[in-house]
């Protein structure tokens, strides 16, 4: 078995210790152009030059849970697309959103605030009953993140493309049902996965359409999100203000309206990282299989883009 790993920003040498160790005998080696032909390529944003000269690969495996970047790309034909099922990654975004979503609830941020000015001073209780939260893309994160919150006693949304049952989960599905899902929310948590039906999908109707007062939180891709449309939501009030980890260009640019706003919390795409040893576990495990000639969990659909 030969793999070939080609990740962007990433050091090479703790990946191939760790899948040489998951896979002895394998041959493992850091793409250059003109390498050889390799059987599974390990990648993050991989130049279009690996995919033109790596044209027998069997599969390529994702070391992020998104693949929208790399389905942009020509790939190699028959070459399956892996993504990560977890990997460690659903337990941290669990943890961010529901920081994110308790911090807003219970105004920590104003005690913050108020703290560091001096002020002792107390907030009214808000109910929870107030505060439905509406998760958008029930994968394998918006499930784990729709479950945590669950636990929380707020009343959970869960919209998907295709029907799904979470307990204590009030579920809509398809685009049919999509506005009666952002009018019931009050708090929208996208965990969406990238494509071309979900890019912008965060605009100026949908915000307008969550209760007054609502508030965005956004772990996906920067893409979902009209930046223009959120400001101005948050200026007429309706939305009272975001948590966003992701960015249309990150860095996000030095001047961006997102880098001051009072009301809006940002992160550097830090809500889920990669987890290195649990990623080769899987990624092992997987490339063994194939070999097998057995199937496998989290192989995309280049048409869906998830």
């Amino acid at each position: 078995m030969k793999i070939t790993f080609c990740c962007t920003d990433t050091k090479a040498e703790p990946w191939l210790q760790g899948l040489a160790a998951a896979l002895p005998g394998a041959d493992i080696s850091v793409w250059q152009p003109g390498a050889p032909q390799a059987d599974y390529a390990v990648v993050w944003a991989p130049p279009q030059q690996f995919m033109d000269e790596q044209q027998g690969l069997k599969a390529l495996f994702n070391i992020g849970a998104g693949v929208d970047a790399l389905l942009k790309l020509r790939l190699p034909s028959g070459a399956l697309v892996v993504r990560l099922d977890d990997a460690g990654m659903a337990v941290q975004m669990a943890e961010y959103v529901s920081h994110a979503v308790i911090r807003h609830f219970r105004e920590f941020d104003g005690y913050e605030a108020d703290m560091a000015e001096g002020r002792w001073g107390y907030r009214k209780p808000r109910l929870r009953s107030d505060f439905s939260i509406g998760v958008m893309g029930l994968g394998v994160l918006g499930e784990r993140v729709a479950k945590a919150l669950a636990q929380f006693d707020f009343p959970v949304n869960g919209w998907s493309r295709s029907p799904k049952a979470i307990e204590g989960v009030r579920a809509f599905t398809g685009a049919d049902q999509f506005n009666d899902f952002l009018a019931a929310s009050r708090v929208l948590v996208n965990l969406l996965p990238l494509t071309p039906d979900t890019a912008n999908v965060i605009n100026r109707d949908a915000l307008a359409r969550l209760q007054p007062g609502a508030y965005v939180i956004n772990v996906a891709r920067g893409a979902h999100l009209v930046d223009e449309d959120l400001l101005a939501a948050i200026d007429s009030s309706h939305v009272a203000g975001a948590t966003l980890d992701v960015f249309r260009t990150e860095p996000l640019p030095a001047g961006h309206a997102f880098w001051n706003h009072p009301r809006i919390t940002i992160t550097p795409h830090t809500s889920a990282r990669t987890l290195r040893e649990e990623s080769i576990a899987q990624i092992a495990r997987k490339m063994a299989a194939l070999q097998r000639g057995e199937a496998i969990a989290g192989v995309v659909d280049p048409v869906r883009g998830y």
